[in-house]
């Protein structure tokens, strides 16, 4: 017997990506036994789940005949406090590692999210404008290729960059050049004192605090239409530090409040039908929300990094045209609009990406990784 056929089940009514079925599902318990699962389904067509939280981004699969489930693949394998970095494996909750003990990894991520996913969609929150991304925070990495074999890069060293780039190459690879089954990432300490400060204002003032060089772990802004907009600031710091900052900060806002726990909408993505991530350079981040808002859309997202999300409904519009609107506006911005969800009856005909430079290079690196093409087949931009 196979290990496939001691692993996989037959999918349930719940085993559906992008509205295609599965076939089956396998969730491996290890590395080792990912990679034997791996080298026996050569013949399958792959999608990996962990948390699900972003399991309806991208296209649907051309074909799916095994969801390779990572939440057995689960736990804190080693936390080195004084070197600051912790290895964990690909299914386990982003829950458990926002507070170790004394630090903390700085990746906002929604309720059930999990480390292997967080990585392979480049996942962010509100905290990017000071940490970055799962890009900047991942420093070591072990995937299970395609064809079966295993590899690692990177290390256990914050200063160790040996084989780096690999865990560049799976960050934000959305599934399709394999299945990462451990993470090495870098960690920050607790901050002894966080504050808020809310202020209704426009997007633009947020120039003004980048020029006050406060720094500020987030700057994020709400704005809808038929409402004021709303900015929020997160500073961490000394307990002292961070109340004369958050001072000089509610004076920039002209009256912002100042306040232990962030606003309702801090952090969450906008409602709505369709949801469009958008960037742009911060000068033109006042003018990409205000399109976004023009057409219908609320907005939240860092103002401070040029990261945006904006939501809106599909009822009374044509979903087409506003996610062309969006897109222009992210253009002029010298940035980008990718669709991120949207209702199955009109997926299919929306373009999800938009243009993509370097999409012939990417086309190169999955037929490298993936001849047969059989990871994420169609999920990702391009057809990829």
């Amino acid at each position: 017997m196979s290990v496939l056929d001691d692993l996989a089940v037959k999918a349930g009514d719940d085993d559906v990506v992008g509205g295609v079925p599965a076939r089956m599902v396998a969730a491996p318990a290890n590395t080792e036994e990912a990679a034997a699962l791996i080298a026996a389904a050569q013949d399958l067509a792959v999608v990996i789940r962990g948390g699900g939280t972003k399991l309806h981004w991208g296209n649907p699969p051309r074909d799916l005949d095994l969801i390779i489930d990572t939440r057995r693949l689960a736990g804190v394998v080693e936390h080195a406090a004084g070197d600051l970095i912790t290895v964990v494996r690909a299914g386990t909750p982003m829950a458990e590692l926002h507070s170790l003990p004394g630090q903390q990894l700085v990746l906002d991520a929604p309720a059930g999210a999990t480390a292997g996913g967080t990585v392979a969609a480049n996942g962010s929150g509100p905290r990017r404008l000071r940490y970055g991304t799962a890009r900047d925070l991942l420093i070591g990495i072990t995937v299970v290729r395609p064809d079966g074999k295993i590899a690692k890069a990177g290390g256990k060293v914050v200063k160790n960059v040996a084989g780096y780039d690999l865990g560049k190459l799976y960050t934000g690879s959305f599934g399709t050049l394999g299945l990462i089954t451990e993470c090495v990432f870098r960690l920050h300490p607790e901050p002894a004192a966080t504050l808020f400060v809310r202020a209704t204002a426009p997007p633009g003032h947020v120039a003004r605090i980048l020029a006050a060089q406060l720094a500020a772990t987030a700057i994020e802004v709400h704005a809808a239409p038929g409402a004021d907009p709303e900015i929020a600031v997160l500073l961490e710091g000394t307990a002292s530090g961070v109340r004369d900052r958050a001072e000089t900060v509610a004076g920039l806002l002209d009256g912002g409040e100042i306040t232990e726990e962030p606003p309702p909408w801090w952090g969450v993505q906008p409602p709505g039908d369709v949801t469009v991530k958008l960037t742009g350079v911060l000068s033109q981040v006042p003018a990409l929300v205000a399109t976004s808002v023009g057409a219908g859309a609320t907005v939240t997202g860092s103002a401070g990094a040029g990261v945006l999300y904006a939501g809106f409904p599909v009822e009374g519009c044509d979903p087409h045209s506003r996610v062309e609107l969006v897109r222009a506006a992210a253009v002029r911005a010298s940035g980008h609009a990718v669709v991120l969800s949207a209702p199955e009856s009109v997926r299919d005909t929306l373009d999800l990406w938009g243009p993509v430079p370097g999409l012939s290079l990417m086309r190169r690196v999955k037929d490298q990784f993936d001849p047969a093409h059989r990871f994420a087949p169609g999920r990702f931009v391009g057809g990829i």
